[in-house]
């Protein structure tokens, strides 16, 4: 989950989506889900799902009465990230296929219980594709680095 939210601040999300990447990319492979959709998304940075699923989420959820809040996506749209995505979320969800869109019913008042947390082993092609990515937000370890206030400093004595 931290690999996966570190790959896309480095891909160029912003830090809140980049989080909800991480744990939506947990969700996705904990369900045994294909994983090429999670570099997918990642290649597709600065736009794409990773920015767009969760403020797709944050409007619905806006809208929301009565404990349910209801829209949808339009076609194109990949449900099997989607789901993740939800899955993500610490409330009942719902994902339907309508004809060429997908209509999402949130109800933020139903909590749904914590999920088992199985042990996850990624794939070795995905480890090395999300430490590329995370790789980008290091600082090349340099004096002039460090003198800028990267690392410990000049001075590290521990």
């Amino acid at each position: 989950m931290t690999l996966a939210a570190k790959a896309a601040r480095g891909a160029g999300a912003p830090p809140a989506q980049a989080a909800d990447f991480g744990v939506a990319a947990l969700r996705h492979l904990q369900a045994g889900r294909e994983f090429d959709m999670l570099i997918d998304a990642l290649k597709a940075l600065p736009s794409g799902p990773v920015i767009a699923l969760p403020l797709v989420l944050m409007q619905i959820l806006e809208n929301s009465t009565d404990g349910i809040a209801e829209g949808g996506l339009e076609p194109g749209s990949n449900a099997t990230l989607i789901q993740s995505y939800l899955d993500a979320q610490p409330f009942e969800t719902q994902l339907e296929n309508q004809a060429e869109s997908f209509h999402i019913t949130l109800f933020p008042t139903k909590l749904k219980a914590a999920p088992l947390m199985p042990r996850v082993d990624a794939p070795d092609d995905l480890l090395a594709s999300l430490q590329s990515y995370a790789a980008r937000i290091l600082v090349p370890e340099s004096d002039a680095s460090r003198l800028s206030g990267a690392g410990a400093g000049l001075t590290d004595n521990d």
